[in-house]
């Protein structure tokens, strides 16, 4: 499944909740599933890292679209050619 394709199913499943929720709220349940998943990873339980990851995903593409924001385009723009700094495959930047 593309990066589109995948925004359109959130979209088409949650898409009239998440515009009645606002992007406020729908980023701020973004950031509860991102806490999550640093939990599950705190706690080194695979099963639920998987779960938090797509929720997290799920709720990323759910702020993109009522940002009116294609992610696999910007992804697409950003990331294409590498590293967006260095513009490497690997990237060859000072690790910090």
């Amino acid at each position: 499944m593309r990066i589109s394709e995948a925004q359109k199913l959130i979209r088409d499943i949650y898409g009239e909740r998440d515009a009645r929720r606002g992007i406020l709220g729908t980023s701020l349940h973004l950031g509860e599933e991102i806490g999550e998943l640093f939990r599950a990873i705190r706690i080194e339980n695979p099963e639920n890292i998987e779960d938090e990851l797509a929720d997290s995903f799920a709720w990323l593409l759910s702020v993109s679209d009522l940002l009116g924001v294609e992610l696999e385009t910007v992804f697409q723009k950003r990331y294409g050619s590498g590293c967006p700094k260095c513009l490497s495959i690997p990237c060859r930047c000072a690790e910090v």
